[in-house]
């Protein structure tokens, strides 16, 4: 029998939210959960000692979880979340009312699912100008914004560029804009992350550039970033478990009159919990059955890394969700650091 050596894979999540934190004790971190508009927000603190398990960086996190920003008045919501917790997070990393701003878009804006960052800087109001020529109406901060696009494209370690800009202007604090790679399909476009432990551009695709962060730059590194990709990985291990979730429903379901009267397309069972046994499951199955779901995933990927199959997916309707995100965020953005921010007027 062939043995897959389960030791030497990891599957890549840039969402703290996906991190199993079972093996955290009550000093490894500190975390809190609350609704706002039927929104929900997740703060969370990572400790040293969590940090070392968790193989991240000690810090802040803030996850905000939504449905579907291309629906008006939910987007609305969302906008107006995003903000007060973006707000909230800029004074937890004691960053001042008056402390100037560099808002940095990475990606490239040419691949839609990438195009984020580029995207959101079109939408920050920037005033570092202004500052320099004369004096600008109180309730406006100094904010200059900067798209370096990628190494790819430009032949320049992104990271280089943007400590070549952050020694000619010299701002307080950056914020930094990139989409994510997600670990779960219900994630994708749907999930807002903030943190300010920095970022390592390309690392959820495995295209490590150079580290962003307070240590690297010398300067506290906001990072705001929305899931757009996931892997084949991922979709295959997930659609493995909604079958669980499928049959279990059925199975649960299978005396119900109501049942018989809702077409199979219509019936929703995402949410419905697996109740399938081991045995059930290796009927349906076999031995891949028995499988927990990190073997599962370690077992496709042996599959379809050698053939190169395992790609990365996006959404169909990405181009317009990126443009409602990209809105989203950057009018945020702008209300968070510009107090007098009226977008009618500007």
């Amino acid at each position: 029998m062939h043995i897959i050596d389960l030791s030497k894979k990891e599957f890549r999540t840039d969402l703290i939210s996906e991190e199993k934190t079972g093996n955290l004790a009550n000093e490894d971190f500190v975390k809190k959960e609350y609704t706002i508009k039927k929104i929900k927000v997740e703060e969370l603190e990572i400790k040293e000692s969590g940090a070392k398990k968790l193989n991240r960086k000690p810090g802040l996190y803030r996850t905000i979880y939504f449905d579907d920003v291309t629906d008006k008045d939910h987007y609305q919501c969302v906008e107006e979340v995003f903000t007060e917790t973006l707000k909230k997070f800029l004074s937890a990393c004691g960053i001042g009312e008056d402390d100037s701003a560099l808002i940095v878009g990475l990606g490239n804006k040419n691949s839609t699912p990438d195009a984020l960052g580029p995207k959101v800087i079109e939408q920050v109001l920037v005033t570092r100008h202004l500052f320099l020529i004369g004096e600008v109406e109180k309730g406006y901060r100094n904010t200059s914004a900067l798209s370096p696009n990628v190494t790819g494209t430009t032949g320049i370690e992104t990271g280089q560029l943007i400590k070549s800009v952050i020694e000619e202007v010299k701002p307080d604090f950056l914020i930094i804009i990139d989409a994510l790679k997600a670990n779960n399909m219900d994630r994708i476009t749907k999930t807002i992350q903030l943190s300010n432990t920095g970022i390592i551009p390309g690392s959820g695709v495995g295209n490590h550039r150079e580290e962003l962060s307070k240590e690297s730059l010398k300067i506290p590194a906001i990072v705001i970033g929305v899931p757009t990709i996931v892997d084949l990985v991922t979709i295959v291990s997930d659609t493995i478990h909604y079958l669980y979730r499928h049959f279990s429903y059925q199975v649960d379901h299978q005396n119900s009159a109501k049942l018989k009267l809702i077409p199979q397309n219509k019936q929703d069972y995402k949410d419905y919990p697996d109740t399938l046994t081991t045995e059930e499951k290796t009927a349906i199955l076999g031995s891949v059955g028995n499988l927990e779901e990190e073997d599962l995933k370690n077992l496709i990927t042996e599959v379809l890394v050698p053939i190169h199959y395992n790609l990365m997916v996006t959404p169909k309707e990405i181009d317009f969700t990126i443009e409602k995100l990209s809105l989203l965020l950057g009018q945020g953005i702008n209300k968070s650091l510009h107090e007098h921010f009226n977008p009618t007027k500007n």
